[in-house]
């Protein structure tokens, strides 16, 4: 089979970085490019992060600056866990590459629109920039194959008692992809808090022995004291690889079809992702959502991949 054709729209990221990684270590899948956007960090700063990215791990897929705040409110970040660069990897070569010129949202709609085969775009942060091509080009949601993004959660949040970061930062944003029609699989807390990266998943990592699989060990290593002291977690949790990991080995994880949409009501619920697991609403099923992984064999495949890198 010919490689799958994918689009990443992110915000590096720690777990970004890893699931670019993933990405570029598999044959079966072709990056055509990469879209950034604020969330993590400022939106500088995530493009100056996937562009040290894509050269440290020998990729020349293009990249595109998205959006820099939400449609609606004040940009927020996850310095906090990120480190305030979003990137503490100090094995990560400084970039000699600049960004295209288009901006990503004209970018992902000529793309859509050009190619004559259909699209999977992987979304790892706030969804503004697909949600702003939604609006300004209707015509892409019968252009995409489908989208598999990381965020929200069928029952608590991480960044507010009830929502997740990337929910929480652009929610009408989200709405309107959910809302779209485009098939939709989505990996949440729910699932990615169950991929923990432990000391001992950590040395496995750094055993590889090549230089890709040390900066990863050294990031996740960085992510992992900022979840053992705020959560209580054994380690970090690997949220974004998720994505790519059911786009090579789907059979990992559980999926379940349900109706899910975001609160955007101001308060306590604001970007929480309400999942309707019983069908108790009669909505359509718009999401076919992650409700378990297998953990082990999700770090089977993440080492088996970067073994495979420099």
């Amino acid at each position: 089979m010919p490689p799958l054709p994918i689009i990443i729209d992110c915000d590096p990221g720690i777990d970004d970085a890893i699931a670019l990684a993933m990405t570029i270590a598999s044959i079966e899948l072709d990056l055509v490019a990469v879209t950034t956007t604020y969330g993590n960090v400022g939106i500088e700063k995530t493009t100056k992060n996937a562009l040290r990215i894509l050269q440290s791990f020998d990729s020349n897929a293009p990249v595109y600056v998205g959006a820099h705040q939400a449609i609606l409110g004040e940009a927020i970040n996850a310095a906090a866990y990120h480190g305030p660069n979003g990137m503490e990897a100090p094995g990560l070569q400084e970039s000699t590459r600049k960004p295209e010129h288009k901006h990503a949202v004209t970018f992902l709609i000529d793309e859509l629109m050009q190619r004559p085969d259909k699209l999977t775009v992987v979304a790892l942060g706030p969804l503004t920039n697909i949600a702003l091509a939604l609006r300004l080009e209707p015509r892409i949601t019968g252009r995409i194959n489908r989208i598999v993004l990381m965020g929200g959660s069928p029952d608590y949040g991480n960044d507010s008692p009830s929502a997740e970061f990337n929910m929480l930062c652009d929610p009408y944003a989200a709405q309107i992809v959910l809302a779209s029609g485009i098939p939709i699989d989505m990996f949440g807390l729910n699932v990615t808090h169950k991929v923990i990266a432990t000391p001992a998943e950590i040395a496995a990592i750094r055993k590889i022995g090549n230089a890709s699989s040390t900066i990863v060990a050294d990031m996740i290593g960085f992510f992992e004291s900022v979840y053992v002291k705020r959560y209580g977690f054994a380690g970090a949790a690997l949220h974004d690889p998720c994505t790519i990991a059911f786009l090579l080995q789907p059979q990992l994880f559980q999926m379940k079809a349900m109706h899910v949409e975001v609160d955007t009501n101001l308060g306590l619920n604001f970007g929480r992702t309400v999942s309707d697991i019983w069908g108790l609403t009669g909505r359509t099923k718009n999401v076919n959502l992650a409700m378990d992984v297998d953990s082990g064999g999700f770090f089977d495949l993440l080492r088996s991949r970067l073994s495979l890198l420099n």
